[in-house]
Parts: C-alpha cells; structure tokens; sequence
C-alpha cells in the first residue's frame, strides 16, 4: 500500500474500499471502476485465473451479474505485514431466481498503490 500508512490514510482507503462495495453490490460498474488502476490484475471467482485491466473486469463483472446475484459486504478491514488491505467480506450469492448458492466469509485483499487498487486477491 504505497503512501497510505498512516492510520488517517488507511481509515481513508477503508472509506474508499467500502464505497466500491456499495458500487459493486449497486451495479454501478463506472463507479467501482474508477478505483482501478487501469492495469489491475482482478481475479476471476467463477472460473478461475484472472482478468487484467479496467476492460477485462468490466467484462468479467457483467457476464457475472448475467449469471448470478452476488453480495458483498466488508465486516472488517486490516492492513497485513506487506501493507495490503484485508477486507473480511460476507459473500452472499444468488442465482438469478434468487436462491442461495453460498453464504460464506471470504477475505478480499487488496494491493493499493496512489490511491487506486492494482492487485485483488480472493481467500476462502
């Protein structure tokens, strides 16, 4: 997490992450967007791998809401040894008749460089 150690950056980042959430879970994907970097190594949770740049996760985030109805919410958020962001997050997914496929607790941790997220990594 370049230039965000203090503890008033990362409240900031937090705030910033946690209204990406509400992006995300609001289909605003211009909004959620804008927190990447334009380079962004962004995981696939479908099928696996990854997708690279603002393009592919737009791709990515809107073949998944054609699919499936996921919901994130953060719980918690820390910083890990490395300075990265780990947001513990409820992931509540539906399929799109509105039955539960998974409810669960995931962490999403993210690689933060001036202010926008380059890396993000999903752990079970």
């Amino acid at each position: 997490m370049t230039g965000a150690t203090s503890d008033t950056s990362r409240s900031s980042l937090f705030d910033h992450l946690s209204r990406v959430y509400a992006a995300f879970n609001s289909r605003d994907i211009e909004q959620a967007l804008a927190a990447l970097h334009p380079d962004v190594n962004w995981p696939n949770g479908m099928t696996g791998g990854s997708v690279h740049g603002r393009d592919a996760v737009r791709e990515y985030g809107t073949n998944q809401w054609r699919q499936i109805d996921p919901r994130v919410e953060p719980t918690g958020m820390s910083s890990d040894d490395r300075g990265r962001i780990v947001v513990e997050v409820h992931q509540v997914v539906r399929d799109l008749s509105g039955a539960i496929l998974a409810d669960r607790m995931v962490q999403h941790v993210y690689t933060v460089d001036n202010g926008l997220i380059t890396q993000m990594e999903i752990r079970d």
